[in-house]
């Protein structure tokens, strides 16, 4: 392949003539974490935070921790400076903070304390980018881990300081737009919360309540199990899954905030006669009853266009339309997704829920017309939350492409 006048195939791949490639150990000091000893009470406490990987979120800085360290403790290990590049280098490998103030880490963390010659927001993006890379130098074992030696061997391109930090720059100012729409969502999340412990205990307009064996309720509701609402209680297909075929299968990871989503969907090839039985329609009710303990329970409603069946760990709930407004029942049963996990039966790994037990489950009954309001008022914040979470996708792509754009030098930024 030819290579223009203005790039240069390096050991990383063709970048910029004018940029240089560098080890991270030539670029500041690597410092690999280290955990004060649990047993001596004195190291734990309010203080400086101590960041392990699960500290590590979307967002750019870690502000939060789950533990803290005390004066004591911190001094049992190395301090990393505010505006530091913390990556994780054992197991989970290549994920990417930065330090907001002087905190420590454990050793699962090293991190890049930059020197003069590279900014830190700038190595932060381009070890994102990197990510994948870095994985590969881990190599394919049962625990994955980039020792600080080799990690100070890794290479990153390296334009000058001031294309550096207009690089960054570009990129901080998408991460930002992010975090306020993240921010948004968790409001509106919030307030659909909120909204849903009040409509579901005490309804629209009610004075007079009564306590029940689900708790406090309006005194014209009723009490209902499932399977006085539900016609049909139905197990999935269990069929080969595949990337193309002749009809569209929903999973259970299809079942995305309380709606069934198309956003990653595959296919399966069946007859006539087993379509006919699992074809799901508008109203339909996805239940997932066997997952790991977090996630089992998981339920959508079913509202796409389209020849969908539905799969083996799934149970499909068909409500009486003249009794209960599915959306309401779906409303209800993702607010109760804490209480229904409860039905489950566990083993190590996995938590089970059938359709006997769910069939048990007992949920309030408010008359049709309240139900439609209650949906009416909830399917409002839902929408406010799909454009969000849309606006949210939309900065993403727009990041990403930026990311392939400004750290491969594929478009300059003028400094």
């Amino acid at each position: 392949m030819k290579i223009s006048k203005n790039f240069k195939q390096t050991e990383i791949g063709i970048i910029p003539s004018d940029w240089e490639v560098v080890k991270i150990g030539e670029i500041g000091e690597v410092i690999t974490g280290t955990t004060p000893s649990t047993k001596v009470k004195e190291y734990w406490g309010e203080g400086y935070l101590f960041v392990t990987p699960t500290d590590f979120s979307n967002n750019k800085y870690v502000h939060k921790t789950e533990r803290s360290v005390t004066e004591r403790g911190i001094e049992r290990a190395r301090i990393i400076p505010k505006d530091s590049v913390m990556v994780t280098c054992i197991a989970s490998i290549g994920e990417v903070a930065m330090s907001s103030e002087e905190c420590i880490t454990n050793q699962q963390i090293n991190s890049i304390v930059c020197g003069e010659k590279a900014n830190p927001h700038y190595v932060y993006y381009t070890m994102k980018f990197r990510k994948n890379v870095l994985k590969r130098w881990a190599g394919i074992t049962t625990s994955p881990i980039v020792k600080k030696s080799l990690f100070e061997e890794f290479p990153l391109p390296l334009p000058s300081l001031p294309e550096q930090k207009k690089i960054a720059e570009i990129l901080s100012t998408v991460d930002q737009a992010i975090e306020k729409v993240d921010d948004a969502i968790a409001k509106t999340e919030r307030v659909k919360k909120g909204l849903m412990q009040e409509l579901f205990t005490k309804g629209i307009g009610h004075k007079e309540f009564k306590d029940t064996e689900i708790g406090r309720i309006p005194k014209k509701w009723g009490v209902v199990r499932l399977s006085e609402i539900i016609n049909v209680f139905q197990y999935g297909l269990s069929v080969k899954i595949k990337e193309e075929g002749k009809y569209p299968i929903v999973k259970m990871d299809d079942i995305v905030n309380g709606y069934v989503i198309d956003d990653n969907i595959k296919y399966t090839d069946i007859d006539d006669e087993t379509f006919d039985n699992f074809k799901l329609n508008k109203g339909d009710i996805l239940f997932n009853r066997t997952n790991s303990y977090e996630l089992v329970g998981r339920t959508g409603i079913f509202l796409l266009n389209g020849n969908y069946v539905f799969a083996s760990y799934l149970i499909r709930l068909k409500p009486t339309h003249e009794i209960v407004n599915s959306h309401f029942l779906a409303f209800y049963l993702v607010f109760k997704n804490n209480k229904i996990r409860h039905l489950a039966t566990r083993a190590v790994h996995q938590a089970n829920i059938n359709a006997t037990n769910l069939q048990k489950f007992k949920v309030p009954l408010p008359p049709l017309p309240e139900q439609k309001k209650i949906t009416e008022i909830l399917s409002t914040v839902d929408k406010r939350l799909e454009l969000l979470r849309n606006k949210k996708g939309r900065l993403e792509k727009v990041k990403k492409g930026l990311m392939n754009d400004l750290l491969t030098g594929k478009r300059r930024v003028k400094v």
